[in-house]
């Protein structure tokens, strides 16, 4: 099934008038995206060179679902409404940009299946690498923090200060002493 029969006419409802505005083959993709600012229909142009492509993109990263025609229309929808902070760079063009949104907006359905726990086991390489690794040990010395912190605040006054400098702060036990200026050796 073609993406075009579903995605062309929810552009066109972007646009009230009824005035078309033709989009030559000659026009570069980001004289598209401006004229599309002020004429919404111009954007056709753009979802007609890219449909294709983004689906068969898409399909490469997520594999063959039917949500794929969703993501790509999504997608258009993304670069429609965030065409103003487009701005040409060297190096970078209209392509790559919206590649990118394509790629922002395949990882995010990921993630969301990811917490709904339905996975694909054969997600390709160059996805895999956008995924950020978790780094276990932080969030664990993280929540260990939190729960010290939490623990700490129902202690008394100086033994909060004696607890934040040691455990909080790394201080040694004589540091804290010469801090508090009690001994080292003081039971509280």
């Amino acid at each position: 099934m073609s993406v075009r029969g579903r995605i062309l006419p929810t552009m066109m409802l972007l646009d009230d008038a009824t005035v078309e505005s033709p989009v030559r083959a000659e026009c570069s993709d980001e004289e598209v995206l401006t004229r599309s600012r002020t004429s919404p229909n111009a954007f056709q142009g753009i979802v007609e060179r890219y449909e294709d492509a983004f689906l068969r993109k898409a399909r490469h990263l997520l594999g063959d679902r039917p949500e794929l025609q969703d993501i790509v229309q999504d997608t258009f929808v993304k670069i429609y409404l965030n065409a103003h902070t487009f701005t040409p760079q060297e190096g970078a063009s209209f392509k790559s940009w919206g590649y990118k949104i394509l790629v922002n907006t395949c990882f995010t359905f990921y993630k969301k299946r990811k917490r709904e726990r339905i996975l694909r086991a054969d997600i390709p390489e160059e996805f895999l690498e956008l995924v950020p690794e978790e780094d276990s040990k932080a969030r664990e010395e993280k929540l260990d923090k939190d729960f010290l912190i939490s623990a700490i605040v129902r202690l008394p006054d100086i033994l909060q200060r004696v607890v934040r400098l040691h455990f909080l702060e790394g201080k040694s036990q004589r540091e804290v002493a010469r801090i508090e200026d009690i001994s080292e050796g003081t039971n509280m």
